[in-house]
């Protein structure tokens, strides 16, 4: 694995369609984030939002899968329970 190789969660199902609620993005990017001082959220560092191509994705730097298995399983289980399109790059070219 490369040190900047991304698994990007797409808003795209494998059929094509977009998926939804809309703010699933955000909400998958808050269900593994956690709350500093004041009740600040502190989002995960290897864990981010993005829009590639017009289309809502996450971005998972695949550094997490020998970090915390157990965080990049429960992403990547996200994604196939909802038959969501998974790219696996280390050429990330965002909107």
């Amino acid at each position: 694995m490369s040190a900047t190789e991304k698994v990007i969660i797409k808003g795209t199902t494998q059929n094509g369609g977009k998926f939804r609620p809309s703010d699933w993005a955000e909400r998958l990017c808050g269900a593994v984030a956690s709350y500093g001082p004041g009740r600040r959220i502190i989002f995960h560092p290897r864990v981010r939002l993005a829009s590639i191509e017009g289309t809502k994705c996450v971005v998972i730097d695949a550094q997490l899968e020998d970090e915390d298995e157990m965080l990049f399983n429960f992403l990547l289980g996200f994604a196939s329970d909802n038959q969501l399109q998974l790219e696996r790059t280390a050429n990330l070219t965002e909107d």
